[in-house]
């Protein structure tokens, strides 16, 4: 297994990105609406404001390449 050693704004961006899907996940979890209609996920935009700046600051806007290879490597699948 690779171990990615990190920049702190690196980090944050994979902590914030890892808030967001989780946020985003539970969303989709809280079931259905009325009339058991699927009630949509939100996303506070506070989570993704936080998210979209911490890619801001670790260089990584519009290179998702590099930001998923990282998180790869910082979070691998279990």
């Amino acid at each position: 297994m690779t171990t990615a050693v990190l920049t702190d704004h690196e980090r944050t961006a994979v902590q914030a990105y890892l808030r967001l899907l989780h946020t985003v996940r539970a969303g989709f979890d809280t079931g259905s609406g009325p009339g058991d209609a699927p009630r949509p996920a939100v996303v506070p935009p506070s989570v993704l404001a936080e998210a979209e700046q911490a890619l801001r600051d670790a260089g990584l806007t519009g290179n998702e390449e590099a930001f998923f290879r990282l998180l790869r490597d910082w979070c691998p699948p279990t």
